[in-house]
């Protein structure tokens, strides 16, 4: 059995800045298990910029921003362990792994669970027709383009407006390929603002919305898909059908939170995030295991990412040097037009952000913070969409006030 005081599971943007944080704030025994080959997680297939805005000061690739932490895990002398396999993780923060020299037995004072997320599949949206050549999650597309130098296809249909599915649009472009359509199910937009107007309107790319493939024509490759409009319920509308020949249809309809180890452990999950129920340091309902980054919830931005896992680094640094204090807590609440509101539960003596999406798209809005009846803020924004998660910095003395429950309301403006 060997014995580490910090164990992060995952290398990605949110297991190095969480090593990094833990590493500054005094427990130097901290190690890494990344499955990969190289630190660096999805970023390492990012080359497009528009990463380290809001961390760094600066706009940097993927791999550029991947570097910069990676740099910083090196300096510290934080040890890795490359191409290593976790398979089990227990409550009392015991991890089994496996590599190229056998099997690892990892007793741990806390454990950090930063996994990142997977793309939902094509067989999680029972799409009708045959199984030919040429169907790709959005994500793996990006890898074989940038990583390996393979052009998927040139003649594309993309099914899902997630960032992902929008950027592939844009890269698909620029490698000579043709993107015919890009279909949206739901009535709006997954994706950010920015990557709807710099990758499709741009490059002159339409967007269908409340539309989805109805059914993938080919035999040994892609041939062609028809697309169809959908009614309130999603149900397909036949008289709406078209066909549009194509080569390769890319799917971007969503990312699953790796959260397999997690529930193994017997960590209660959010059903709306997909992620652990966490306080404001990151720790899960099982004392010493913390959750950070796509694990959690799916962020937009990479910069949010670094940030989060910071607090997890720094959380269980604590935890590990007996540091935490026995505090109160507040629930926190999503109420009208919120999806969700994260962390499920904070502190009311310090400063704490809230994170949360709305259910649909709003023009002005204003977020109500409210604790049993009393309003303890206002944020007021110009709009609110469900592919763009709101931020809201709340001081301790305001949350002084709380009681055991903070609710999250959206409230429309004229």
């Amino acid at each position: 059995m060997i014995q580490h005081d910090i164990v992060i599971i995952g290398g990605g943007p949110a297991g190095m800045a969480a090593a990094v944080a833990a590493y500054d704030r005094g427990v130097t025994d901290v190690v890494i298990l990344e499955r990969d080959a190289h630190l660096g997680g999805i970023l390492q297939q990012c080359i497009h910029n528009g990463f380290g805005l809001h961390k760094l000061g600066r706009e940097l690739t993927g791999p550029e921003y991947a570097s910069v932490y990676e740099e910083m895990v090196e300096n510290r002398g934080i040890r890795v362990y490359y191409e290593t396999m976790v398979t089990s993780l227990t409550p009392d923060r015991v991890i089994t792994a496996c590599n190229r020299e056998g099997i690892l037995k990892i007793q741990a004072k806390a454990v950090i669970l930063a996994m990142g997320c997977r793309e939902r599949s094509r067989g999680a949206l029972n799409i009708c027709g045959t199984r030919p050549a040429g169907i790709y999650s959005a994500g793996t597309a990006q890898k074989l383009i940038n990583c390996n130098g393979f052009l998927v296809g040139k003649k594309v249909v993309i099914l899902g407006s997630g960032d992902i599915g929008l950027i592939m649009a844009r890269r698909m472009s620029l490698e000579g390929a043709k993107v015919e359509a890009v279909c949206e199910l739901m009535p709006y937009s997954g994706g950010l603002t920015r990557n709807i107007v710099q990758c499709l309107e741009d490059f002159s790319i339409p967007l269908y919305l409340n539309t989805t493939v109805a059914r993938i024509h080919g035999d040994k490759r892609v041939e062609g898909v028809t697309i169809a409009q959908v009614d309130e319920k999603r149900q397909i509308l036949p008289e709406t059908s078209r066909y549009i020949p194509c080569d390769t249809l890319l799917l971007s309809v969503g990312l699953i939170p790796e959260n397999e180890l997690t529930r193994s452990a017997g960590i209660p999950m959010d059903p709306v995030t997909g992620g652990a129920l966490v306080d404001d340091g990151c720790q899960t309902s099982v004392p010493g295991i913390f959750a950070c980054g796509n694990v959690l919830h799916v962020h937009d931005l990479v910069d949010y990412v670094s940030e989060e896992a910071e607090r997890a680094g720094v959380s269980a640094a604590e935890f590990v040097r007996s540091d935490m204090q026995a505090v109160s807590y507040s629930s926190t609440v999503a109420g009208k037009g919120v999806r969700y509101v994260l962390p499920q539960r904070i502190r009311t003596d310090r400063d704490c952000s809230l994170f949360l999406r709305v259910t649909q798209p709003f023009g002005k809005v204003r977020f109500v913070v409210s604790s049993e009846g009393t309003v303890l803020s206002t944020f007021k924004r110009i709009k609110a969409a469900p592919g763009e998660m709101e931020r809201l910095n709340i001081p301790a003395a305001l949350l002084a006030k709380a009681g055991k429950t903070i609710t999250v309301t959206l409230e429309e403006e004229a």
